[in-house]
């Protein structure tokens, strides 16, 4: 009865012991800021709208993002920025690094754009324009083949 116990005891406190450790493993922070200057640009990462700049976002999975700079006055920037995963941080290392390492590992990255100041066409070159798209606008469009092939759009 005495040896029961004891066997209960120890097998406790191993459980105790690795649900311990297990709250001591540490991950990796990943996380990216968007600045622009000038600042208060408003920027659109991946078609999601996520604030005036400078601003920040968590990441969890690496890639490209889409990233669109708007502000009044000043050109709209587009930039496709290609966010690469660290030495640490790839397939063979990424269940060490999450789940083993009892420290935090911290991914931050900055990004800086400078945006162009936007500039005011010619009133002549404006009009011109308007005038071509209106002449587009007032032809008719080519005809389409008929048949089979002209309803999948060959």
């Amino acid at each position: 009865m005495v040896s029961q116990g004891r066997s209960l005891k120890r097998w406790s406190a191993i459980a105790l012991g690795l649900v311990l450790t297990g709250g001591l493993t540490g991950c990796v922070e990943r996380r990216y800021t968007i600045r622009s200057d000038p600042p208060g640009a408003l920027v659109v990462v991946n078609n999601e709208e996520i604030g005036r700049a400078p601003v920040s976002r968590s990441i969890v999975y690496y890639g490209d993002r889409d990233v669109t700079l708007t502000l009044d006055g000043y050109q709209t920037m587009h930039v496709v920025q290609p966010i690469k995963a660290p030495w640490y941080d790839n397939l063979l290392t990424e269940f060490f690094t999450e789940n083993v390492i009892p420290w935090t590992l911290r991914d931050e990255r900055d990004y800086t754009y400078k945006l162009n100041p936007a500039t005011i066409p010619a009133t002549g070159d404006l009009m011109a324009r308007g005038e071509n798209l209106r002449v587009q606008g007032q032809s008719p469009p080519p005809p389409r083949r008929g048949g089979l092939l002209g309803f999948f759009g060959f």
